[in-house]
C-alpha cells in the first residue's frame, strides 16, 4: 500500500466522513426493540405449538368420553324402552283377568254345579297367566306381608287376630310387577289389633 494512502487512512477519526460509525446506547436499545417486535423465537414457537397440541388432545379425549357415555345412555334407554313397551297393553288386559278370577271364585262358591263353566274359565285364566308371564308381568303375594305403600294400596283396616298389626290381612285385587318394576299396586285391607276388652268384661 502506498505510504501516502496509509497515512490518510490512519488520520481518519471516528465521526468523520469515511470512518466506521459507532452505535450509541440508544441505537442499541432500538435494535433490541426491533428484534423483540420481530416475533417469538423458534424455541418459543415450538413450546407454544406443543402446548396447543396438548390442549387439543385433552379436548379430543373429553369429547370422545362424552360420546361414549352418550352411546351407552342411548343403549340403556333403548333396552329400557324394549322392556317396558307393553306396559300400556298389560294395564288394559289386567281388568279382564280380574273379572275371570272373580267368575272362578263365584263358581267355586256355587253349590249348584257349573263344573263345566268352572273348568273352562280356569283354563282361560291359566292361558292369561302364561301370556302375562311371557311379557314379563307377574303377580306378587301380599297377604301376610308387611304393608308397603310402594306396593300396596290400602282400602281400609280390619281387625285380625291371625295377622300382626300393619300387615296385609286381605287382598282385594292382586298387584303385578313388570320386569321387577311395579306395574299395579295391590288393593289390600291392613290388619289392626282387636280392641282390648273392658275391665268389667275381663272379671266376668
Amino acid at each position: 500500500m502506498p505510504k501516502k494512502k496509509k497515512e490518510q487512512e490512519e488520520n481518519i477519526r471516528p465521526g468523520e466522513e469515511g470512518a466506521p460509525e459507532e452505535l450509541t446506547a440508544e441505537e442499541m436499545r432500538e435494535g433490541e426493540k426491533v428484534e423483540a417486535e420481530a416475533g417469538p423465537s423458534l424455541e418459543e414457537e415450538l413450546a407454544a405449538s406443543r402446548e396447543e397440541t396438548k390442549k387439543n388432545w385433552d379436548l379430543y379425549l373429553r369429547e370422545r368420553a362424552d360420546l361414549e357415555n352418550f352411546r351407552k345412555r342411548a343403549q340403556r334407554d333403548k333396552e329400557e324402552l324394549a322392556r317396558f313397551a307393553n306396559e300400556k297393553f298389560l294395564r288394559e288386559i289386567l281388568p279382564v283377568l280380574d273379572n275371570l278370577e272373580r267368575a272362578v271364585d263365584h263358581a267355586r262358591q256355587d253349590q249348584g254345579g257349573g263344573e263345566g263353566l268352572l273348568e273352562g274359565v280356569g283354563m282361560t285364566l291359566n292361558q292369561f297367566h302364561r301370556v302375562l308371564e311371557k311379557f314379563g308381568a307377574t303377580p306378587f303375594e301380599s297377604v301376610g306381608t308387611a304393608f308397603d305403600p310402594s306396593r300396596h294400596e290400602a282400602i281400609g283396616h280390619m281387625e285380625s287376630t291371625e295377622h300382626a298389626p300393619n300387615t296385609v290381612a286381605q287382598e282385594l285385587q292382586k298387584g303385578y310387577l313388570l320386569n321387577e318394576r311395579l306395574l299395579r299396586p295391590a288393593m289390600v285391607m291392613v290388619a289392626k289389633a282387636p280392641p282390648e276388652p273392658a275391665p268389667s268384661e275381663k272379671k266376668s
